[in-house]
Parts: structure tokens; C-alpha cells; sequence
């Protein structure tokens, strides 16, 4: 039986397909609004790498200045003032997560990059295809995140995947492509157009 890769390979490898995709973008893309709140290209990139060299003391301060909550928010500003070059060059300075992005094993910077790489995707309408060994793998993680909620958007649902062999939950089914099922338990309500069942009005009404 073939091992499987670490996560923080997929990490680097999720990060490094991540930092392709944006050498290619024009500055108004960069500029352009994400599928995250309030966040535009520029911001998603700052967020996936503002926590890379941070010490623990400077975690402790960063989240004691957010209030933990807007913790997030302190890193982006932090990071406000770089260029888009300069930003591209500290992620690819930063391809292999360090500091809390390593955390579990390197889930943390899977799972983050992983979902900010379609936050980007989808709001510029540049989608691709997540390659299936990371879509099986991300999968199981996400449910039972505390940081993302996934947990009572999704309770009572069965969800299934039509490309990659993964289901969850027992109830009525949503059913779809697994990146689709993954931002959709993310919180982001532009999946649902790619999700069908009987279960999906309710977990559009979650979202």
C-alpha cells in the first residue's frame, strides 16, 4: 500500500499551484473583490501568508489586538503596505508553512490555502480542477473544524461527492463535486449552483 503524502507536501504543493495562478493575474484582478468578505485578491494573498514568521508572542499580541476575532484582519493590514510583487515573492518564499500554518501536522496551511485558492478562483471566474488525491484528503478535515463552522452548517445532511469517493452525515443528500461540497462547508454560497439533493435548500438557508 502506497503511503500517503504529509500534509504539509500538500500544503507546499497546494501553495505552489496557488502562486502559478497568480504570476498570471493583471492588477486589476489583484484589485478585484473575493469571495471572502470585505477581502479582495490582494488581501486573501496577504491572509494565506501573515501568519509564516510570526513568533508565538507575536501570535499572542496579533490576536490580543484583534480581539481574537478580527485576529485574521490584523495580519492583512500588517501586510497592506507590500506590493503585489513583493507579495507573490513572500509566498514563494513561504511554499513550505512554518509557525502556526504548520501546526497539525501542516493541516492548518492545507486547509487555509487550499480554500483561499478558490476564494480567488471562483470570484475571478477562473476555475480548475483540484487534483483528487488533495480533494480526498481535505475532505474528511473539514466537518469537525471549530474554525470554520462547517459543523452546524452541515448537521443532518448526508453529503456526497460525485468525483472523488467521500460522503458524510446521514439525512437528506447534497450532492457534487467535492470542491464544491468543500467551499460550500466553508460557508461560501457560490458552490450551491454546482450542488443538487434534496438537502440543498437547507444548506443554502445555513449559508
Amino acid at each position: 500500500m502506497t503511503a500517503r503524502p504529509p500534509l504539509t507536501e500538500l500544503a507546499r504543493a497546494e501553495r505552489t499551484d496557488l502562486a502559478e495562478f497568480l504570476a498570471t493575474l493583471t492588477p486589476a484582478q489583484w484589485q478585484a473583490q473575493s469571495l471572502c468578505d470585505r477581502w479582495t485578491v490582494k488581501d486573501v494573498v496577504a491572509h494565506v501568508v501573515s501568519y509564516e514568521e510570526l513568533s508565538f508572542g507575536g501570535l499572542v499580541g496579533r490576536f490580543v489586538k484583534g480581539r481574537i476575532a478580527h485576529a485574521n484582519q490584523v495580519g492583512v493590514d500588517e501586510f497592506s503596505h507590500l506590493s503585489t510583487f513583493e507579495l507573490l515573492d513572500y509566498l514563494n518564499r513561504h511554499l513550505d508553512p512554518s509557525g502556526l500554518t504548520a501546526r497539525f501536522g501542516g493541516m492548518i496551511g492545507f486547509v487555509d490555502g487550499t480554500i483561499h485558492h478558490q476564494d480567488i478562483r471562483r470570484a475571478l471566474h477562473r476555475p480548475r480542477t483540484v487534483p483528487a488525491d488533495r480533494l480526498a484528503r481535505i475532505l474528511p478535515l473539514i466537518p469537525g473544524n471549530p474554525r470554520l463552522g462547517a459543523g452546524r452548517r452541515i448537521k443532518g445532511l448526508r453529503l456526497r461527492a460525485t468525483d472523488v469517493d467521500w460522503s458524510h452525515g446521514a439525512g437528506p443528500e447534497v450532492a457534487g463535486p467535492g470542491e464544491a461540497l468543500l467551499m460550500a462547508m466553508a460557508g461560501r454560497p457560490a458552490a450551491l449552483a454546482d450542488l443538487s439533493g434534496p438537502g440543498r435548500d437547507v444548506l443554502a438557508q445555513r449559508l
